[in-house]
């Protein structure tokens, strides 16, 4: 398995383990992680903290130059937000573990050149499908639906 995904995969599992969503997500540059971060919008008290996010305020302040050698790992499909934050920095790749319990707006981002790499992981799966059946609730909390 690719090292970043792995990587992606540890903070989705350390975001469960702290009773939060079991999303992941680290930000490569050059080869080299910059940036990572898992779902923390329980443990915070936060509107705003998915992994992306959480992610991408944990690789710091970083050039434009930086974000276009970028690529963005995540263990979910990016929500509009985080797609949004991917395409306000030009982010130009985002590596995607799962894509079956959550689609973000992925044909939108491809329309405005992101390269999407859809791996169809079975651990990021099984994560998402085993937390939306335990908690349906917070779930529904964090993509915005009743």
């Amino acid at each position: 398995m690719d090292q970043f995904l792995e990587a992606a995969i540890e903070e989705a599992r350390k975001g469960l383990a702290q009773g939060g969503i079991p999303i992941g997500s680290v930000l490569v540059i050059d080869g080299r992680i910059v940036g990572r971060g898992h779902n923390r919008r329980v443990q915070k008290g936060s509107a705003i903290l998915h992994a992306e996010m959480d992610c991408l305020e944990n690789a710091g302040r970083l050039k434009a130059a930086d974000y276009r050698r970028a690529t963005l790992y995540s263990t979910l499909s990016p929500c509009d937000m985080c797609s949004g934050a991917v395409l306000l920095y030009g982010i130009p790749k985002v590596v995607i573990g799962e894509n079956r319990t959550f689609r973000g707006p992925e044909d939108y981002v491809r329309s405005r050149g992101v390269e999407l790499v859809i791996v169809d992981d079975a651990q990021c799966r099984r994560l998402m499908e085993e937390f939306i059946k335990k908690s349906p609730e917070l779930w529904n909390e964090d993509i915005g639906t009743d």
